[in-house]
């Protein structure tokens, strides 16, 4: 047991990049670490087990598990990033005064979060909040009003089911027939 949780310990240095190495620098060593645990042939059946699980979660998060060397401020573990959300709810709770989420950051979470994050680094000016890619900025409002037209439909439902099944059944028998 202890051998493995050497391995871990040291798998676990290596992610923390106390080093600040870069990216492919983290990898290269990591994957060394990944090399010589799979050359262990002579270890115990249960320390054979924890090797091959610990690879094979490994593999599943290697994908994204360097990104956060090359990108500044990225966050680098599920926590802070967990930390990061919470902020985010807890500024929209105090602002709004709700206990809970509001809906308007159900439907504009992508643009808020966004936001709430970046305005807490960085302080913006009138000019820089202007769009500068036009046909991006509509696509993002398209997006928006489709999640509030969702949202209004959900509630016509839920206020009146009855008359809302009927409106669409009707609109459906007006539609032509297709051939």
């Amino acid at each position: 047991m202890q051998a493995g949780y050497e391995r871990v310990r040291r798998a676990a240095h290596l992610l923390t990049n106390a080093e600040q190495q870069s990216a492919e620098e983290a990898r290269q060593h990591y994957q060394s670490l990944l090399d010589e645990m799979r050359l262990e042939t002579d270890a115990c059946e249960l320390l054979q087990k924890m090797l091959t699980t610990f690879l094979k979660v490994t593999e599943s998060y290697w994908a994204g598990l360097f990104s956060c060397y090359d990108v500044p401020d990225l966050p680098r573990t599920n926590n802070d990033l967990e930390h990061t959300f919470g902020s985010v709810r807890y500024h929209e709770r105090r602002s709004t005064g709700r206990k809970q989420a509001s809906p308007g950051l159900v439907i504009r979470g992508a643009v808020r979060t966004v936001a709430s994050v970046a305005s807490q680094r960085y302080i913006f000016k009138g000019p820089e909040l202007q769009p500068c890619n036009l046909t991006q900025w509509r696509t993002l409002r398209l997006q928006v009003e489709n999640r509030h037209e969702a949202r209004r439909e959900q509630y016509r439902f839920r206020k009146a089911p009855v008359e809302y099944l009927s409106a669409l059944e009707e609109k459906l028998c007006q539609q032509p027939m297709r051939s």
